[in-house]
């Protein structure tokens, strides 16, 4: 089941790749943005709360999908490519395993936790891979 998730991530991510051939903007212009929503990480600083809050606004693919329709409905371009650029970047995040966060910190998310290593001696089939 991990694997058929992790696929479905890849396959909104290409979904994404794809909607952005659409727009008129030079194809620099993705990967240059790419790593933005990653700055909300910053709200850690000032703690857990407010940080899980606005990572989780940063990487919740209903506000991704909300801001590209934004963009649809004023025939805006800028707001288009917020919105897919959002919602890649969620996907990829998601297809590695970064989730949306709880409050209890940065490593704790709605997939599990980032960075749970194996217990010395366990086995690793290829499908948790």
């Amino acid at each position: 089941m991990k694997t058929l998730i992790k696929a479905e991530e890849v396959a909104q991510f290409a979904l994404s790749i794809v909607l952005f051939a659409k727009l008129s903007f030079i194809w620099w212009v993705y990967p240059a943005l790419f790593l933005v929503p990653d700055l909300s990480m910053l709200g850690y600083a000032i703690s857990n709360k407010v940080g899980a809050f606005v990572y989780n606004l940063a990487h919740h693919k209903g506000v991704a999908i909300g801001i590209g329709l934004i963009g649809l409905f004023l025939d805006n371009n800028y707001w288009l490519l917020a919105g897919i650029v959002l919602f890649g970047h969620s996907a990829l995040d998601r297809a590695f395993g970064y989730g949306l966060k709880y409050n209890r910190g940065f490593q704790f998310t709605h997939l599990g936790e980032v960075g749970n290593q194996q217990k010395p001696g366990q086995a690793v089939s290829s499908l948790d891979v």
